[in-house]
């Protein structure tokens, strides 16, 4: 890949113009952090160069060591540079030949080892990025279950992937993305079970990302993949637990890593796809089906409990006369719409509070939000009691929601339904939802339906959305990524 159209420099056998390019177009010498070594082995000069931070130094200390100790044990020869070739005691060391390659390699924390009048030179892969632990993810916890999660460091990431699929079928490719940031992507596709169509459609998708740099990672990459415009519902699944990413690759899933990032990408994903739990699949089939109709109601309260509640408001004559209670006994001063509005953007508030607060005061915060605001919003009369029941129990509902992104969007939806019902009262709320479910079925990611298994519908497959199979007996791969092998236990 060159730099801005540049043609493609050979590596010079003279060092000093190879440290010449080094100065002129890296900044060896102004960068602190880039560094080159330069010792004498068996009469010819040889130049390391590293850059600081990248490489681990014990590693290099041993390469040198071994170099340096050629001078008392091996004669002069003219093979001066097999011999280093062979001395280099590493299990990734690769021929290189041009200086802009070189500069990729250096700058991602490699070394590259050249000789005095020769015209390629050694790149030993001595990589050792700052990163943590893999750690239990914070947005997917488990009560039980693997406690790793993927970290910042795309080599970890395909090596935990790895330690559950240990097939030799599993791909991993790997790309350079972004002109100026050069970031790491890899496609992970198991080769006898992903539709090649779809693994093709996403390498293409990946290698024609143009732009300088991926400092945001997974999400830039995602907002290139789909073209999602002002759609708010989420097109792809993030997840940063190993065991969800494994379980979708042997689905038939494509799973895109990006470096720096700790959560990975899977596509394509369906509505459903976003509401389903490592937890249901770690307790028996039958807690695993309840707590998913558990979620499955707080999904469905957070979106039409509010609006639901304001039209039996408006609409007093439509409620059943055993639940006539429902609605507020004193009048207020205050339009009931309005409320809701103002309790619903305050969640919002708190939610983004949350967020920004050091944990050590997120507690402290979380009092004064509860007690303080909620109830002296009452007692002055800005609330009716009801609304902060309903605005709350909505609130729960989406956090009930396993994906953060789709949580979100139907908190878009809830208060477009509100202000739907608040103009045209029934009628208003009967068009939203289907206007609603219209554009979800007609929404598709990577040329997969949104809404799939319900619309098209695929009675099987919506069966096992509902109802949570024991795992033996679940014989069949999900139809809609088109697996190439449909049955999960081999023959």
């Amino acid at each position: 890949m060159s730099h801005n159209g540049m043609e493609k420099i050979p590596i010079s056998p003279k060092l000093t113009t190879n440290e010449k390019f080094f100065k002129d177009k890296v900044g060896l010498n102004e960068s602190f952090d880039l560094g080159v070594r330069k010792i004498t082995v068996l009469g010819k000069e040889l130049n390391i160069y590293y850059v600081n931070g990248l490489c681990d130094t014990s590693y290099i200390i041993e390469l040198l060591e071994e170099l340096v100790h050629l001078n008392d044990v091996e004669r002069r020869s003219s093979k001066v540079k097999e011999i280093v070739h062979n001395r280099l005691v590493h299990q990734q060391v690769e021929n290189i030949e041009y200086l802009d390659e070189v500069v990729d390699q250096v700058l991602s924390g490699l070394i590259v080892v050249l000789l005095e009048g020769e015209d390629s030179g050694f790149v030993v892969d001595t990589r050792s990025y700052p990163g943590r632990n893999p750690e239990e993810p914070d947005t997917e916890k488990v009560v039980r279950g693997a406690r790793d999660g993927y970290v910042e460091n795309i080599i970890v990431n395909t090596a935990l992937t790895r330690r559950r699929i240990r097939d030799e079928r599993l791909r991993n490719e790997i790309f350079q993305i972004g002109e100026r940031s050069k970031t790491d992507i890899c496609l992970s596709y198991i080769k006898d079970v992903a539709d090649p169509d779809l693994v093709d459609v996403v390498r293409k998708e990946v290698k024609s990302i143009n732009i300088d740099g991926l400092t945001m990672a997974d999400k830039t990459v995602e907002e290139f993949l789909i073209k999602q415009g002002y759609n708010p519902y989420p097109l792809v699944r993030f997840t940063e637990r190993p065991d969800v990413a494994a379980t979708h690759l042997l689905e038939g899933h494509v799973i895109i890593m990006v470096d720096t990032s700790p959560s990975v990408i899977i596509t394509p994903t369906t509505f459903f796809h976003h509401v389903q739990h490592v937890e249901e699949y770690r307790q028996s089939p039958a807690v695993g089906t309840f707590v998913r109709w558990v979620r499955f109601l707080g999904i469905f309260a957070s979106l039409f409990l509010l609006p639901l509640w304001f039209l039996m408001i408006l609409e007093p004559d439509m409620l059943p006369e055993a639940i006539n209670f429902v609605g507020p006994n004193e009048q207020s001063n205050i339009p009931i719409v309005i409320q809701i509005f103002l309790a619903d953007i305050g969640i919002e508030f708190l939610r983004l509070a949350a967020i920004h607060t050091p944990t050590s005061l997120s507690t402290a915060m979380g009092l004064i939000a509860a007690v303080l605001i909620g109830q002296i919003a009452i007692d002055v009369g800005l609330f009716v009691p009801e609304v902060i029941l309903y605005v709350a129990v909505a609130a729960i509902g989406s956090f009930t929601t396993p994906s953060y992104e789709l949580s979100v969007a139907n908190k878009i939806v809830r208060l477009i339904f509100l202000a739907l019902v608040a103009l045209f009262h029934a009628p208003g709320l009967i068009i939203g939802v289907t206007l609603f479910v219209l554009f979800l079925a007609g929404t598709r990611s990577l040329n997969t339906p949104y809404l799939w298994p319900f619309i098209p519908f695929s009675p099987k497959a919506l069966m096992m959305i509902l109802i949570r199979r024991a795992t033996p007996g679940a014989k069949v791969r999900p139809s809609i990524v088109h697996p190439k092998n449909r049955f999960r236990q081999p023959e």
